[in-house]
């Protein structure tokens, strides 16, 4: 069994590019199921959660690939990185 508290402590990894995305601040739980749907990171720049909510990060449960004992693996692209991976093969039509 694990704690929300002994998720905090992780770091959350992005394995596309190997950066750190953060701690979990939140999770999303679907309370029909008692299932987590989501982690929640802090963007850039927030402090203890007061700001603009639109800045997080949020992880879908399905994008966790390893949960280890100091480190979560997560499969993470950001709108840049989703813009560029969509509009690559179309480039490639092009040519």
């Amino acid at each position: 069994m694990i704690k929300i508290s002994d998720f905090q402590v992780k770091d959350v990894v992005n394995m596309s590019n190997g950066k750190k995305l953060g701690h979990i601040a939140d999770l999303e739980i679907n309370l029909n199921t008692g299932k987590i749907e989501a982690l929640i990171i802090p963007g850039p720049g927030k402090m203890l959660g007061f700001f603009a909510r639109e800045s997080d990060i949020v992880i879908p449960w399905r994008n966790i690939v390893k949960i280890g004992t100091d480190v979560i693996l997560v499969r993470y692209m950001d709108a840049q990185e989703a813009t560029e991976y969509i509009k690559e093969p179309f480039d490639q039509l092009k040519k």
